[in-house]
């Protein structure tokens, strides 16, 4: 059962580690003269959003639902079909923002002030886009109702394990600057201009497939 359930979790976990912005704020703000402070507070803000959504569904969730016994089957399959065609839709929208060729790829406005950000602002800000982000709230969501399944030491387990794999394109940058900074500013430098250049693009490739996956799933429950 648990390695049924990691293997149902790993998509969604994926997903959300695949989100371009939040890795350009914390590139952003390990690129910073307070870079020691505001990015592992982000880093700890962007786990605990991952934690607390899947921890709530998996604590309301009943099991028997969650694992389709008593009718909730149908009610989990509509879920997913729902959230798979609204990321499909989402896909699309991506795809419509992407940059014209020669054309400079813009970042939300809020992240100018990334790099001048106190501590307990980094903090909240990792919260709001684990946790308030549409996409990842929905395949924290989704992923919650998988965990509800198990119980006792593979629910911490599978619980732990979601949140490090969904909050790791965050937490290895941090960690490794944090190793190696005077190695570490070149290839972030990189990767951040790589990430904004193609950040539709990525999200559009990344919506697509979760859409795909979860119709699929939706439509298994049927």
């Amino acid at each position: 059962m648990f390695g049924q359930i990691v293997g149902e979790i790993l998509p969604q976990a994926i997903g959300i580690a695949l989100s371009p912005i939040p890795i350009i704020a914390a590139i952003l703000m390990l690129l910073s003269p307070r870079a020691r402070r505001t990015a592992p507070a982000f880093a700890v803000g962007w786990l605990l959003g991952i934690l607390v959504v899947a921890l709530v569904v998996m604590l309301f969730v009943p099991a028997s639902a969650a694992a389709g016994s008593g009718g909730g089957g149908t009610a989990v399959g509509l879920v997913k079909l729902a959230l798979g065609a609204l990321f499909v839709l989402m896909a699309l929208g991506q795809w419509r923002k992407r940059p014209e060729p020669g054309q400079e790829a813009e970042l939300p406005k809020w992240m100018a002030g990334v790099d001048r950000m106190s501590p307990p602002a980094a903090l909240a800000v990792g919260a709001a886009l684990s946790a308030l982000n549409p996409k990842n709230l929905s395949l924290a969501l989704t992923a919650g109702i998988s965990l509800a399944r198990l119980s006792g030491g593979e629910a911490v387990g599978g619980l732990c394990l979601f949140v490090l794999l969904a909050g790791s394109s965050v937490l290895v940058p941090v960690v490794m600057y944090l190793l190696f900074s005077g190695r570490m500013a070149r290839p972030l430098g990189a990767l951040k201009d790589w990430l904004t250049a193609n950040n539709a693009t990525v999200m559009f490739t990344v919506l697509l497939v979760l859409g795909a996956v979860l119709v699929g799933k939706g439509l298994a429950a049927f």
